[in-house]
């Protein structure tokens, strides 16, 4: 994606609270859309009655929900969600705390253009229970990845880290702890990364995520 020169359309992706689009939204206000270089058309989710649906319409912004459920297969879904989002014509797409991986048609529209977080520095610890799998394993530091998507789980080309030190009192058990000192760096890690990439562009090359 090079820059446009105008503010870049993006689509964000929740499934639950939302603090990830407000930490956006809040950027954006706060710079502008110029300064920021984008700025949010739309927010989807999978699922109705949440509050990050709640914050798009404070924001008075579109939103649309799709559901699994509301369709007769998981590729029917992925197709509806595919169509949904690029009714909006994004730039680029940004997984807010999105709880569903998409599918084949989902990456064929929107592949290198497709933002996600992780609770955890990968390759290391993929999957739904970064933060826990990290304690087990007895790591002394995690953090947070921003990456694209790609057809595996949490494997797509990372683009930015952030490191949170692991401290004797981070217990498997009181894990939540530990999880919301990495989601307060992973609010200001994805800040920075999306409007790095809308104001300066980028390409993949291969495993390498390069910003000009």
């Amino acid at each position: 994606m090079a820059p446009s020169g105008s503010p870049s359309r993006i689509v964000v992706l929740v499934s639950g609270s939302g603090t990830n689009l407000q930490a956006l939204l809040d950027a954006i206000a706060e710079a502008g859309e110029e300064a920021y270089g984008a700025r949010i058309v739309a927010v989807g989710a999978d699922r109705e009655g949440i509050v990050g649906l709640e914050r798009a319409e404070r924001a008075g912004l579109p939103t649309f929900v799709c559901r699994v459920r509301d369709h007769g297969s998981r590729e029917e879904w992925d197709r509806a969600l595919a169509e949904a989002v690029a009714a909006h014509q994004p730039d680029l797409v940004v997984s807010a705390g999105f709880m569903k991986i998409v599918g084949r048609e989902f990456l064929a529209r929107f592949g290198g253009a497709f933002v996600n977080t992780h609770p955890a520095l990968l390759p290391s610890f993929p999957g739904a229970h970064g933060v826990r799998d990290a304690l087990a394993y007895g790591a002394k530091v995690t953090g947070c990845t921003v990456h694209f998507v790609d057809d595996g789980v949490d494997t797509g080309p990372i683009i930015a880290q952030g490191v949170v030190e692991i401290v004797e009192e981070d217990t498997e058990e009181g894990a939540a702890a530990l999880h919301e000192r990495i989601k307060e760096v992973e609010r200001r890690l994805l800040v920075e990364v999306v409007g790095r990439l809308c104001r300066d562009g980028y390409r993949i090359e291969g495993r390498k995520v390069l910003v000009p």
